[in-house]
Parts: C-alpha cells; structure tokens; sequence
C-alpha cells in the first residue's frame, strides 16, 4: 500500500472530537479501534461513502506505527475475504474501513470504560465460534 496520508470525511473527523473529548484518546488511536471494530462487521464497505472532504489528514505513520505491516496484513486478508482486487481497491478498503469503524466506535463509546466492554463482547463472541 503506497498511501502515506489518510483524509477522513468529514463526519467522521466531527465524531473523532467527540470521541477524544468523551475518552481522551487521541484521534490515531480511535481510528486503529475503529478499523478493527469495522474488519470485523461483515459487509463490505463502500469508499463512495466516506469521501475524503474533511481538514483532517492523518500520516500513516501516526496512525499506524510500528504496527503498519500487521494492519495492512488484516486488510489484505480481509481485501482477499471480500474477492476485491488488491492492487485496485486496497487504499479505498482502508479509507472505508478506518471512516465506518470510526462511526461505529462512536456510537458504542460514550466513555473510556466502554473500551472494556468491547473487549469482553469481542472475547465472549470468539468463545461462541470456538464452540
């Protein structure tokens, strides 16, 4: 993946106010929850839908540090998943996921303690396919 900078849209840079004020984590972190929270939904998202119009541009590096190979490995695998096209469609996946997992984290975390919550949703889900 050759993007070096992301442009969220720009609801998604509105609910990542809100969420570092709710929280108090930074909007880098928020996305990397947010791209995860998304991999994990089922559909497949559209990029049409979160154009990148917003101020906000975040650089890879910041939002996805020492961890940038493991990221783009889940996108790849899940690019792969969805039979998209890796070289056409993989830095329009990550937009799409990052912005639709931004907007679902917002509408699940109204403060640090729902992080918790997640966790123990996402640990009791992995129990039910391991059984």
């Amino acid at each position: 993946m050759k993007m070096t900078r992301l442009r969220v849209c720009k609801e998604v840079d509105q609910r990542l106010i809100q969420l570092k004020s709710r929280t108090g984590m930074n909007p880098n972190l928020l996305c990397r929850v947010g791209f995860c929270l998304s991999l994990n939904d089922p559909t497949v998202p559209d990029p049409e839908v979160y154009p990148p119009d917003s101020d906000r541009e975040i650089n890879r590096y910041t939002l996805l540090g020492e961890w940038d190979d493991y990221f783009v490995a889940l996108l790849r695998e899940r690019c792969f998943h969805d039979k998209l096209d890796m070289d056409h469609d993989l830095e329009a996946q990550f937009r799409a996921h990052v912005n639709r997992g931004v907007l679902i984290l917002y509408g699940r975390v109204k403060h640090l303690g729902d992080f918790a919550r997640l966790v123990r949703e996402y640990n009791v889900e992995v129990e039910k396919e391991r059984s």
